[in-house]
């Protein structure tokens, strides 16, 4: 083990953007002894809240991101967010530092192409058929030959930001400037995807650990803009749904390596499960762990990054997540309905203490336990519903 954090003997964890999975990863890194160092490009994020030390740099520039990470000496880098300059990643690991699961796991992951490629040309994975483009008259070339409703996303964005479906040919150069709006760096290539018709789509937690692979019980959730607001667990799957499920994030994480929690996203079809994407870190569709398992997903990636086994995951009781959204721009704001939200059964609410809000941003989230899946996403939807982001409207 180790001694206790601003020791000689101590651990210490450093994670490259401090949102709201970062703030409980955190938490639970801190419950066993480690010390943590919270980085993001804004000042008081969620995770420089909790965290033993905070610092603000832009992390897409290497040099100043390998100066901070030089000067700190953590044992482990946990990258939290897509825009971060992976490359000096790359470098940091040559060195000897540890970044979580690996630095080419973080690169891959972090850029669209990359990932797709590495699922669909290498392993063979099932997928929707793709193309790239690097200008609006590829992007309307891609269109036509994949058919409309299509995808188009950034190759490097979070939280839905810059996806946008395309209905129609016309739609293309929209989808285009939106794509480069969303995008979290500077970047002119886009993928286009065809448009899936799925039954469900699902998350399925995926932990590497010194023990093997085990899996969390499949996480049901829905989208909006390419972002999630309500989740739920466990999500219905037949057995040879759920076998192929399996098989397609083992064989994914695998080829990634080192050890942590994967969100492996898939979609279920009737002609059965295809690969949509995966985050070599907590994903936000699994905050509803929080009141489901005996561990979370942040308490399964902390344990199976320090080298911990994990040796299997309990379900405790089916439930849900809904998220809180902001509407509008504002650095003076409340969360308002908190105690009605507290007074449904079995609810909990987590507000992330994010110093601004942005349309859309996600500022809070509800999760409800309930002794089946459809109480809790009503439950959960109804919590979430009495919250309300109150601007103050100062004059």
């Amino acid at each position: 083990m180790w001694g206790a954090p601003f020791s000689a003997e101590t651990k210490k964890m450093l994670l490259l953007g401090s949102g709201e999975l970062g703030k409980e990863v955190v938490i639970e890194a801190q419950r066993l002894g480690v010390e943590t160092i919270a980085v993001d490009r804004y000042d008081h994020a969620p995770a420089m809240q909790v965290a033993h030390r905070s610092y603000c740099i832009d992390m897409l520039n290497a040099e100043a991101l390998k100066d901070l990470i030089r000067k700190e000496q953590p044992d482990f880098i946990i990258p939290e967010i897509e825009a971060i300059a992976t490359e000096a990643l790359l470098e940091l690991e040559q060195e000897g530092f540890r970044v979580v699961p690996t630095a080419r796991a973080t690169r891959l992951t972090m850029d669209r192409e990359g990932i797709r490629r590495l699922a669909a040309e290498e392993l063979g994975l099932p997928t929707a058929a793709y193309r790239f483009a690097d200008s609006l008259e590829e992007l309307e070339k891609a269109v036509q030959e994949l058919g409309t409703p299509c995808v188009v996303k950034p190759l490097m964005s979070s939280s839905g930001k810059g996806q946008t479906v395309c209905r129609a040919p016309e739609e293309a150069s929209a989808s285009w400037n939106a794509a480069l709006e969303g995008a979290r760096a500077i970047a002119t290539r886009v993928i286009v995807e065809a448009f899936v018709e799925f039954e469900s789509e699902i998350t399925l937690l995926t932990v590497r650990s010194s023990s093997g692979t085990v899996f969390c019980p499949p996480i049901g959730h829905i989208q909006k803009d390419g972002d999630y607001v309500e989740s739920w667990q466990p999500h219905f799957m037949n057995e040879e749904q759920l076998i192929q499920a399996q098989q397609i994030a083992k064989r994914i994480t695998d080829e990634l390596g080192g050890y942590g929690l994967f969100g492996v996203e898939l979609f279920l079809t009737r002609e059965g499960v295809i690969f949509s994407e995966v985050s070599p870190r907590p994903h936000d569709t699994g905050m509803v762990t929080m009141v489901t398992q005996d561990l979370s997903e942040f308490a399964l990636h902390v344990r199976a990054v320090l080298g911990f086994p994990v040796t299997g995951v309990e379900l405790l009781t089916p439930g849900a997540s809904a998220t809180l959204k902001a509407d509008e721009i504002t650095a003076s704001y409340m969360i308002q309905g908190v105690p009605e939200a507290l007074a449904l059964p079995r609810t909990q609410v987590r507000i992330f203490g994010k110093p601004e809000t942005k349309v859309g941003r996600r500022m809070a989230v509800a999760l409800s336990a309930a002794s089946s899946v459809e109480e809790a996403r009503q439950t959960a939807t109804q919590a979430a519903n009495l919250l309300k982001v109150e601007v103050n409207h100062v004059k």
